[in-house]
């Protein structure tokens, strides 16, 4: 047996049974009938017996001094304990305020009280005891200095929080340098050109680390940790670190601009202030997940880094509301009205959200951030079906978008360049897009095959083998497109004006394809079709314009009666007529606008070729019939004339002379 064990007083029972076997031994003794060896047996074995209870008397006086000696020693020691730790509980300074070397010394005797009542327990001291009271009395000092610790691990918290600024981070949103809030404008609107784009704010860069709270407390703030959760105050220590970070969240989301908005808030927004929250809301979810939330777990590690599960469960609980806040927002959206004017934004915050999942994922790994990790995938869904069935609803827009009223001078339509230009943007969400639209592929043949012209039906070798589902809506979008100018077109109730405005149009659409990324999902039959196109109605339109006119320079019905002769009545009529139609037209079509420089000049110049060429001839071959002061204008005059057109000004001859 070991000295603890050797110390110990022998058991009642123990007692009792060696006072049994003396007197057994004695009555033996007085037998007389026992041998002189029996007898020498039973007196060494009556020896051994009482030496057996003179130790046990003996020990039973030593154990009482031993016990006696430790009382006091731990009530000394707790008394020194007790004075450390109430000096402090006089004054109002804070214990790390005045120096490592107090605060340590602090922890020490702390420490000693918690190692004091683990001895004391050890004891298993009877209730009532004075043990019992120097047991309790140490609990009572322990819990004054663990909600001194907590108030200290609170205070460092806070006095050692490092700002957080945002606006020097290397990837700052552009949102007050390049577009205006209302840079994306409602479907529909007269103003839109190129103004459907995406964030310009960089879609990736490194995650960092910042400082949230300065590194030299962090031991400190460790040591405290641990010694509260060995004194099983783990609890007090946990919610301490929580309610600190909670609020430091939510400054983080104030500095951030992130606004506490109800859904009912949300779907009430004007789209204007609602785009321009958007934005803000795709930069801040962005800075606060990769370097926020991700610095907030690292700190949380290391105050924690022994305690691996408080680690955990203290960063989900500090951060869950501000990361719910944020994606409350990205809920607000996905049920809100599918309007068109909203995809380019959804789907930021779609592609936002789906980057971002795997560090949250990450970061709430375990039990404790389940709630967090199932929430990001449900709003991840409702938004990739806002932005499916907003996509959808696209076409339907288009489909259904009627003018009472003709487009002023045959312009490229509002509608046109909202539609292409609405197209270019979404092909830098191709990859998304066509992962939501799984399953609504396009089954008409005509969204799946080339588009083929006239002149090139039997060369189809680059026929694809596969077109993707954007692909397919996308074909679907420029014939639905097609099909509403064309019912514009009929508007007009000049048939020359119709031809131009669907030129323009198509053609505007030709070039948007041939010079973006549209080209790779439309392909080059697609653009030779609409090519061939819009030179069709430029064709239409001189000959609706031209024919009528150019006839009047022709030799029929200018002979006189019966005879061969041309009849100089007749000529002088047939070019006062030809002076005034082409007036006319002058008239008009100078109001008339070819936005597109290069298609002007090819207009102007295929008119000019046909019209001065017969107004030359005609004029050449009756010089001798007709004279001077009955050519209004030379062909020099009638091709400058001819340059005026389609610069949607009108214009007036009226007054013209010659020089």
């Amino acid at each position: 047996m070991g000295d603890c064990e050797t110390s110990v007083p022998l058991m009642e029972e123990e007692e009792n049974l060696i006072a049994a076997a003396q007197n057994i031994v004695k009555a033996l003794g007085s037998n007389r009938t026992l041998t002189d060896d029996a007898r020498k047996i039973l007196a060494d074995l009556g020896t051994q017996l009482s030496s057996i209870t003179r130790v046990s008397d003996t020990q039973d006086a030593d154990s009482g001094d031993q016990t006696e000696e430790q009382f006091i020693e731990l009530e000394e020691q707790l008394n020194l304990v007790q004075t450390k730790v109430m000096n402090w509980e006089v004054g109002q300074s804070m214990i790390w305020d005045c120096g490592q070397e107090e605060a340590y010394e602090y922890l020490r005797y702390v420490d000693q009280a918690r190692k004091l009542i683990e001895r004391l327990e050890g004891l298993n001291v009877d209730k009532g005891s004075r043990e019992d009271e120097l047991l309790r009395k140490a609990h009572n000092l322990l819990q004054t200095a663990m909600n001194r610790l907590e108030e200290e691990f609170t205070h460092l918290l806070v006095q050692n929080m490092q700002p957080f600024e945002p606006e020097h981070m290397s990837f700052r949103s552009s949102e007050d340098d390049t577009l205006d809030d209302g840079s994306i404008v409602s479907f529909g609107d007269d103003s839109v050109e190129d103004v459907v784009q995406r964030d310009s704010m960089s879609r990736s860069f490194e995650e960092y680390i910042i400082e949230l709270v300065h590194p030299d407390v962090i031991p400190d703030l460790r040591c405290i940790a641990n010694l509260m959760f060995d004194s099983n105050y783990g609890r007090e220590c946990s919610q301490a670190f929580i309610n600190v970070r909670k609020d430091a969240l939510d400054d983080c989301l104030f500095i951030l601009e992130v606004e506490k908005l109800s859904i009912e808030d949300v779907l009430k927004m004007e789209w204007n202030s609602l785009n321009s929250k958007i934005r803000r809301w795709i930069r801040a979810m962005k800075i606060f997940v990769r370097i926020y939330l991700a610095s907030e777990k690292w700190l949380s590690d290391q105050i924690f880094s022994e305690l691996e599960a408080v680690s955990s469960v203290c960063f989900a609980e500090a951060s869950k509301a501000s990361i719910v806040q944020l994606l409350n927002f990205g809920e607000a959206i996905a049920i809100g009205p599918h309007q068109p004017e909203k995809l380019i934004r959804i789907l930021d915050m779609y592609e936002l959200l789906a980057d971002l999942i795997p560090d949250i994922d990450a970061m709430y790994s375990d039990e404790a951030g389940l709630c967090v990790r199932t929430e990001c995938q449900d709003i991840l869904r409702s938004l990739g079906d806002c932005a499916k069935a907003t996509f959808l609803e696209f076409e339907n827009a288009v489909a259904s978008s009627i003018s009472a009223n003709p487009f002023p001078g045959g312009g490229i339509h509002h509608l046109t360049r909202y539609v292409m230009n609405y197209m270019k943007t979404l092909i830098d969400y191709s990859k998304t897009l066509d992962e939501l639209l799984k399953g609504y592929e396009k089954e008409d043949s005509a969204a799946i095959l080339p588009d083929m012209t006239p002149d090139r039906e039997e060369d189809n070798t680059d026929r694809p083998c596969y077109i993707s589902p954007l692909a397919q809506h996308f074909r679907s979008f420029t014939s639905i497109l097609e099909c509403n100018l064309e019912d514009k077109s009929k508007l007009y109730k000049d048939d020359s004006l119709g031809h131009l405005f669907l030129m323009n149009n198509i053609h505007y659409m030709a070039e948007k394809v041939k010079n973006s990324n549209l080209r790779t999902i439309l392909g080059d039959d697609w653009i030779r079709k609409h090519n061939w196109k819009f030179q069709h109605h430029a064709m239409s339109y001189e000959r609706a314009t031209w024919s009528s006119i150019l006839s009047l320079l022709r030799d029929e019905g200018l002979q006189n009666p019966g005879s061969n002769s041309i009849s100089r009545t007749l000529l002088k009529e047939r070019l006062l007529i030809f002076y005034l139609a082409f007036e006319d037209v002058y008239k008009s079509q100078t109001g008339w606008s070819i936005p597109d420089s290069q298609l002007r000049d090819d207009l102007r110049i295929s008119t000019s070729l046909k019209v001065i060429q017969a107004y030359r001839t005609f004029v050449g071959r009756h010089a001798n019939h007709i004279s001077d002061k009955h050519i209004k204008y030379t062909a020099d005059d009638l091709e400058n004339f001819l340059l005026d057109l389609f610069e949607g000004s009108p214009r007036s001859l009226h007054g013209f002379h010659r020089k």
